[in-house]
């Protein structure tokens, strides 16, 4: 797998205490900020919002306003899955 650099800005403050905290643990800062971003994409991909929209990168604005729309109307119980069909076409 090849790696990449990405630059990002932070608060000194905020930097300051992941230095802290990663040389508690004897880690580095880019393994601090790379196990941070995994677990909260992890949370992220759980998100009703995502699992309902992952699928529908093309559609229009239209489509994605509705979509949108449909979804902030959803309730806890709505979001619950209570069983999973696929159909291939």
């Amino acid at each position: 797998m090849a790696t990449k650099a990405l630059n990002f800005k932070m608060e000194e403050t905020e930097i300051l205490d992941m230095r802290k905290v990663a040389s508690v643990f004897n880690m580095t800062l880019t393994d601090v900020v790379r196990e941070a971003v995994k677990e909260y994409i992890e949370k992220m991909k759980k998100d009703p919002f995502y699992r309902l929209t992952v699928n529908v990168e093309d559609a229009s604005a239209e489509e994605s306003a509705e979509i949108l729309t449909e979804i902030d109307r959803l309730t806890d119980d709505d979001l619950s899955i209570a069983s999973e069909k696929q159909i291939t076409i």
